[in-house]
């Protein structure tokens, strides 16, 4: 393999790492957001976003790049992924509040079938029937974890108008996320990490004071801690999750979004003693599986090119 494509072979593997760690973080952000309990989704927004500018601006301070944080030939792009970003985080919130945690996981994982598609119609990706599969399989997995647990369909009472409204907005915000995505895709190819995050956190600050007289709670010491906690974690996630779409295509990275069930469940056990059940364990190495076999799918292809190109033709 020629240096160029070996690089190439170590950014997708790059992007897909600093993908999983984004979702692990990402996973903590949401425990501390669900244990803060009964806060408006605007306050919630204020929180996530303001607190994130911290671990940024760290960021940018190490890297010698503070004098040119906002520094950007693309403003417009930024604040339309800046509002984009406020709406998916909006209904996500919503819904955090209004549904049982494994619940709330579960809805997300439309969001990567969704980027998949999203990346083939809208970025010209070539997407295979390999990682359509892998993607499938994946969410099966995440299905087989989580159905014993789906409360809202095997409740005795049924969905209440709260809980059916949290499952209408989680896969709004799906949809949305997956929009989000796709425009985070473009902008990384002209924009640096940090600019790109810190413009979205400034957006969704500013964003969140349009929900002030829909009314923000008077918070308790721990709910304000925990808030706090949820911003300082979602900037580091977030930088990590817009390094990996710079590393790897969006449809490569995206089915590691299932990998949260299993920090989600590790996080349960931890804090909460919950032991696994059978279907857990199950669905956990399917989802697993379907992450891997990509790896392995995308090194095969690029051994194959590799190949073909020293034969003078193309892969078949």
């Amino acid at each position: 393999m020629s240096d160029g494509e070996g690089d190439a072979a170590q950014n997708t593997l790059t992007g897909i790492g600093m993908k999983i760690a984004s979702v692990a973080i990402f996973v903590g952000m949401q425990a501390c957001i669900k244990a803060a309990d009964d806060v408006p989704p605007g306050q919630i927004v204020f929180f996530r976003s303001f607190f994130a500018i911290v671990p940024v601006l760290a960021f940018l301070a190490w890297r010698g790049e503070l004098r040119f944080a906002f520094a950007t030939s693309r403003p417009v792009s930024h604040v339309v992924r800046g509002l984009v970003g406020v709406a998916a985080m909006g209904f996500s919130f919503f819904a955090l509040t209004r549904l049982p945690f494994p619940e709330t996981i579960t809805l997300n994982y439309a969001q990567p079938l969704l980027i998949v598609m999203f990346s083939a119609i809208f970025l010209g990706e070539i997407v295979r029937a390999y990682r359509w599969t892998a993607v499938a399989v994946g969410l099966f997995g995440v299905m087989v974890i989580s159905w014993p647990n789906l409360t809202l369909l095997t409740g005795a009472e049924g969905i209440d108008n709260q809980q059916a409204a949290g499952v209408v907005a989680m896969l709004i915000s799906a949809v949305i996320s997956a929009v989000a995505a796709l425009l985070v895709r473009k902008l990384v190819h002209t924009e640096r990490t940090s600019t790109i995050v810190l413009w979205f956190s400034l957006t969704a600050t500013i964003a969140s004071f349009v929900s002030i007289p829909f009314g923000w709670n008077w918070l308790s010491p721990l709910q304000t801690v925990l808030l706090v906690a949820a911003g300082l974690s979602g900037g580091v996630a977030q930088i990590l999750m817009t390094q990996a779409y710079r590393h790897a295509e969006a449809s490569v990275v995206a089915p590691f979004e299932y990998t949260s069930m299993i920090f989600g469940l590790g996080l349960g056990y931890l804090l909460f003693a919950d032991i696994p059940s059978l279907n857990t364990l199950i669905g956990g190495f399917i989802v697993i599986g379907a992450g891997l076999f990509i790896i392995w799918r995308e090194r095969r292809l690029g051994l194959e090119l590799t190949a073909a190109r020293k034969a003078g033709s193309p892969p078949g």
